[in-house]
């Protein structure tokens, strides 16, 4: 058997319909070409799954993937990636979850796992020593991921760092449509509700070994030194980052207006500062991911408020945005509480955050009363009532089963001026924990991704080898969307490797070293960048045939609206965001007018079956 460098060349295919594991043997040429990851889930989605299918149907596929750079050894690369038909679009889902379970994966021998059809019965997968077990998960029913982990690990025999541990919570059990997969003590990937589509096949959790197996790297001695150079460059590009994590994000967004408060009414929180919770509050031990030597995960124990003596997991930014400013909660301590209380449960703190703190402007304005929240008073920084809700959502009890399928469907079911407040995409994916009026590039960035999520970044990239300025604009439209049209695929390329932002910040010259170190492969600067938008465009593709149009390629009201304080006071996007969408298609090689993909652009980017599609796409536009 040929030897692979970096990759198993194994998937671990399971059809719960006849109850059947077997392994699929990839070629060298496939995981040249489609490396891991996001690309390597979008090709087998594209391939495997009618864009007929529903999120729920048994036809529709979950594929858990790591990467080429996956338990290399590199900060970051414990990471996976989830690509399957999505609950809020129906279209695909690419969302990635960091900690140590991509490297398991990898250490058991396997690129990933394809899961179809639906189980009869509940059941967990054990995977160890280079085999997979079906086993029951009835005693786990009813239990949040953080007691999920604890049975599994004790009832196996495993102790804390020895296996990794992936549920999906109640939430996931009851097809909460923004349900996630959440494992590693308090790691998640939630987007577009990947953890009701794993419910809906009857999959309680995923328990890996950390057993004996390795990866054959090509250059040990060459990958050492890409080591300390990624470190390195994430030092010096973002040294807060590295010491504290990412919740110091809360104060600095919070002085350029960039920080979601009571759900975008307002662009002022005058408690930020209480949120440099690291200062504020003790500090336990941390609990990094495999390989990594920052400081991003920790865990943390409340000193003072109400919730003091509460112990759990420091959150990042992005929970402590949805948890705090957003619904008006003023208590670091409550915010902690409610996102630990959110990853047991398997709730995405994103839609969460945006969900709550509707309901808590409908609440305001009279759109909801007493009466409809089940006798709940959902005024702005209820803690305690938001803790109670977020249970019935999980349980789907009482109001709880009318929002539990998300912002965008339970607006529209309530109607009236309340579809005007609710924030999310038309395609029906939300937004991260930002007030993307002024920060219009993941505002376009946002409403235009295939992968439901975040599709682009530029935090920390040096856009000089895209042919772009460093002396950022953030109001331009032109400059905002030829850093869309020129950059994309750089975030996919990384999510295919698969390695986190962080470590590597998106710097495609070390991580192609990186890649010629593990894998032998001379990759260039060009190719990487073709490989990330060979995988977008075929998400483009793909979604264009589930019925995705690219009138959808826009913001609800609220989402699109104009700042009426802060900083971005009467900034708006809106007017510019048409020519901004024609632009970024122009440069993706898409039709500027339709958005629909060149027949020369496919194939340039080595997808030419997909040209065939071309003709029933145009079609039904």
């Amino acid at each position: 058997m040929d030897i692979f460098y970096g990759s198993t060349g194994k998937i671990l295919r399971i059809d719960l319909n006849k109850n059947k594991i077997w392994i699929e043997y990839l070629s060298k040429e496939t995981v040249r070409k489609y490396l891991g990851g996001t690309s390597l889930g979008v090709k087998f989605l594209y391939n495997e799954v009618p864009p007929t299918v529903n999120w729920a149907d048994p036809e529709n596929r979950v594929y858990i993937l790591s990467g080429p750079l996956g338990g290399s050894g590199l900060a970051g690369t414990g990471s996976f990636s989830i690509v399957t038909k999505g609950t809020h679009t129906n279209g695909v889902t690419s969302t990635q979850a960091n900690g140590n379970f991509g490297a398991y994966l990898k250490f058991s021998g396997f690129d990933g796992i394809a899961i179809q059809g639906i189980s009869s019965d509940w059941f967990y997968l054990y995977i160890h020593d280079g085999i997979a077990d079906l086993r029951s998960a009835k005693h786990l029913l009813g239990k949040d991921t953080w007691e999920v982990e604890e049975i599994i690990k004790e009832e196996l025999g495993y102790k804390k760092r020895n296996m990794s541990v992936f549920s999906i919570g109640p939430a996931g059990e009851n097809l909460v449509t923004f349900a996630g997969f959440h494992g590693d003590r308090g790691h998640t990937a939630a987007h577009n509700g990947v953890g009701a589509v794993i419910g809906s096949k009857k999959l309680k959790a995923i328990a890996i070994s950390r057993n004996q197996g390795h990866i054959n790297i090509a250059n040990r001695i060459e990958l050492n030194e890409c080591k300390k150079n990624l470190l390195d460059y994430f030092k010096s590009r973002n040294s807060e980052n590295y010491h504290y994590g990412t919740h110091r994000l809360l104060v600095m967004l919070d002085k350029v207006g960039m920080l979601p408060v009571k759900n975008y009414t307002t662009n002022v929180f005058p408690e930020a500062n209480k949120f440099n919770v690291r200062d504020r509050f003790e500090i336990l031990h941390n609990s990094p991911c495999l390989f990594c030597p920052s400081h991003h995960c920790i865990e943390i124990r409340v000193t003072e408020g109400p919730y003091e003596g509460f112990c759990g997991k420091d959150p990042q930014y992005e929970q402590y945005a949805a948890w705090g400013p957003q619904i008006g909660v003023t208590d670091p301590g409550a915010a902690i509480v409610l996102s630990n209380e959110a990853d047991g449960l398997g709730i995405d703190s994103n839609e969460g955050g945006w969900l709550i703190g509707w309901i808590m402007e409908c609440f305001e304005k009279k759109l909801l009363t007493i009466d409809d929240l089940d006798g709940l008073q959902m005024k702005w920084g209820s803690a305690e009532a938001t803790r109670t809700l977020l249970k019935k959502i999980a349980y789907r009890e009482g109001i709880g089963n009318l929002l539990a399928d998300g912002i965008k469907a339970a607006a529209e079911k309530i109607s009236g001026e309340s579809i005007n407040m609710a924030i999310y995409t038309k395609k029906g994916n939300i937004p991260r924990g930002h007030d993307h009026r002024v920060r219009w590039g993941e505002l376009l960035d946002t409403c235009i991704s295939e992968s439901a999520t975040l599709q682009n970044q530029t935090v920390g990239l040096d856009l000089t080898p895209y042919g772009l300025s460093n002396k950022y604009d953030p109001y331009s439209w032109e400059y905002i969307s030829d850093i869309a049209g020129r950059t994309t695929g750089t975030m996919t390329f990384v999510d295919s490797l698969v390695i986190c932002w962080f470590p590597c910040l998106g710097n495609i010259p070390l991580l192609c070293e990186s890649l010629k170190a593990v894998t032998g492969w001379n990759f260039s600067f060009d190719e990487a960048l073709e490989s990330g938008r060979r995988a977008v465009t075929l998400m483009r593709m793909y979604n264009l045939r589930c019925g995705l149009s690219p009138k959808l390629d826009m913001p609800s009201p609220r989402y699109g609206s104009i700042p009426q304080d802060g900083p971005g006071k009467g900034l708006s996007i809106s007017y510019h965001l048409k020519d901004m969408l024609r632009n970024y298609y122009k440069l993706m090689g898409w039709d500027p007018n339709t958005g629909i993909p060149l027949s020369e652009t496919l194939s340039k980017l080595k997808i030419d079956y997909t040209i065939k599609d071309l003709n029933e796409i145009k079609f039904y536009y």
